[in-house]
């Protein structure tokens, strides 16, 4: 098996244009991230990536608005890859995407349009 990766895409125009603070994004990361691997515990590959918890690899990367979230969001379904849309309530805010953790060949064409969060 080759390396493990779970990918977090987040809406950088939440930082830039709409001026959130950033504890607020790294916040919804979080909750995606947390939500997806709760979702699929189960999964043997999410099972396996927590085996060696000091060793976990995320990416962190930048949709640049709401529309290129939700466009990936049915990307990955239409795929059949497995993930959250977190969606901040009560604003109803498409906010981030977490894809639960995969081999990074498998999953990441979907997401290497994306540039890494900075």
């Amino acid at each position: 098996m080759s390396q493990l990766i779970q990918y977090v895409v987040v809406r950088g125009d939440l930082l830039k244009v709409q001026n959130w603070p950033l504890g607020a994004l790294i916040a919804q990361c979080c909750h995606a991230a947390t939500a997806v691997n709760h979702l699929f515990r189960d999964d043997p590959t999410t099972m396996k990536y927590f085996e060696d918890l000091d060793n976990m690899h995320k990416v962190v990367l930048e949709a640049p608005d709401e529309q290129s979230l939700t466009k990936l969001a049915q990307t990955l379904t239409e795929n059949d890859i497995k993930h959250k849309l977190w969606v901040e309530q009560p604003e109803n805010y498409p906010t981030c995407i977490a894809l639960k953790p995969y081999e990074k060949e498998n999953v990441q064409k979907f997401v290497k349009k994306f540039k890494l969060f900075k």
